[in-house]
């Protein structure tokens, strides 16, 4: 029960910043501009997204199944189809991506950006970034535990101290 509330309150919280930033609604001029950076940085950076997630997390998953003494046919498998969601999760979460740039960028910016990705140095950027940040996300899941359990204790500490947790 007690983690229950620091999980609601930490949802809360999360959830009213969300609320508040989705409110906010671009220029149709800034959200044309986004929508041509997308068109330039997503074709390569989604394969390469789903391919890097993949290479984080597959491995526990096959660990699991080995551990499960799941055939390697069944395994073989069940990859395809974690790569498949994967890619299909980076396709749908790239749809929100417009907005949310032409909220932070302006026109002018946007149209830097998409030049810039089109450089030598761009495009080797969004070639190697989706690489870079899985190998960053794979550095930080072994962190994640530990952050989490400090966190739930620091809540419960202080819910505890304002009467929420007895």
């Amino acid at each position: 029960m007690r983690t229950m509330r620091v999980v609601v309150l930490v949802l809360l919280l999360c959830g009213a910043g969300l609320q508040a930033r989705a409110e906010d609604s671009p220029s149709p001029e800034a959200l044309d501009a986004a929508k041509e950076l997308m068109a330039v940085i997503s074709p390569d950076m989604l394969k390469q997204l789903a391919t890097s997630v993949s290479a984080t997390f597959w491995p526990v998953v096959e660990q699991r199944a080995r551990a499960d003494k799941i055939d390697d046919a069944t395994i073989a498998e069940l990859r395809t189809e974690f790569e498949r969601i994967q890619f299909a999760f980076a396709s749908d979460a790239m749809k929100d991506a417009p907005p949310i740039y032409a909220r932070h960028f302006t026109v002018d910016e946007l149209k830097e950006l998409t030049a810039f990705y089109q450089t030598p140095a761009g495009a080797k950027a969004l070639r190697e970034m989706p690489q870079v940040m899985g190998e960053l996300t794979a550095n930080l899941m072994p962190r994640l535990q530990e952050v989490q359990r400090q966190t739930g204790e620091a809540f419960t500490k202080i819910l505890h101290d304002h009467g929420y947790v007895k």
